[in-house]
């Protein structure tokens, strides 16, 4: 599952139902077919669902993964990532210690959300498999983001020696997807440029070629 990781992150689709204006299958399932490479279970924000509700969208949307070999994440809660045997979890800054987390997940892929070098240096030193660094541009998926860091993060990032996958996130669109990744990330994790785009699947086409094409130069 950890194998190949850098491919499996080039197109990451982070997703609740409050980030949609359709069924949140279906714009899945229009994101899988435009080509994402993984895919992030987060039911957060105003509207969010809790308890059954959660749990049965998101064995829904795992279902869909599962089916398409599309890596599939859970956002934060340990517990769910379990129930829903998902190929992973990923943590912010405030979250669960990695140390602990990793007792409970030994064979899943853990990502860590990073914010400047420091960060980004503990998360690798206590196994992190992966980091999400950002927010790349301003965000209002997000409420709570940190001050926008911009792609110069990531060359940072790379610069003091860190080789794990990285993935830019945070108000990146397909204007702006080839700056990320040309700062040093193998990919980048995307909500509403595709959740919200009027075709989720030209719009995941659309920057998974971005990517692509500058990995191919």
């Amino acid at each position: 599952m950890k194998s190949k990781l850098k491919e499996r992150l080039k197109l990451y689709f982070v997703m609740g139902s409050p980030n949609c204006v359709k069924d949140p299958l279906i714009v899945l399932h229009e994101a899988i077919v435009g080509g994402i490479t993984a895919f992030q279970f987060r039911e957060k924000g105003k509207g969010a669902l809790t308890g059954q509700d959660a749990i049965y969208l998101g064995s829904e949307l795992r279902k869909l993964c599962k089916a398409h070999d599309v890596l599939f994440i859970v956002n934060d809660d340990v517990e769910l990532a379990l129930k829903l045997k998902a190929d992973g979890l990923h943590i912010g800054q405030e979250d669960d210690s990695l140390l602990n987390i990793r007792a409970n997940m030994l064979d899943k892929i853990v990502g860590v959300s990073a914010h400047n070098v420091a960060e980004a240096e503990i998360a690798v030193r206590n196994g992190a498999d992966y980091l999400g660094a950002g927010p790349m541009y301003t965000t209002l998926t997000k409420l709570d983001a940190r001050e926008v860091q911009g792609p110069q993060m990531i060359r940072e990032i790379r610069q003091n020696g860190i080789v794990i996958p990285i993935v830019g996130i945070g108000g990146i669109t397909a204007e702006t997807a080839e700056k990320v990744v040309e700062s040093g990330a193998d990919g980048v994790a995307v909500v509403s440029a595709i959740s919200l785009a009027a075709s989720p699947q030209k719009a995941a086409e659309e920057i998974l070629q971005i990517v692509n094409n500058y990995h191919t130069k």
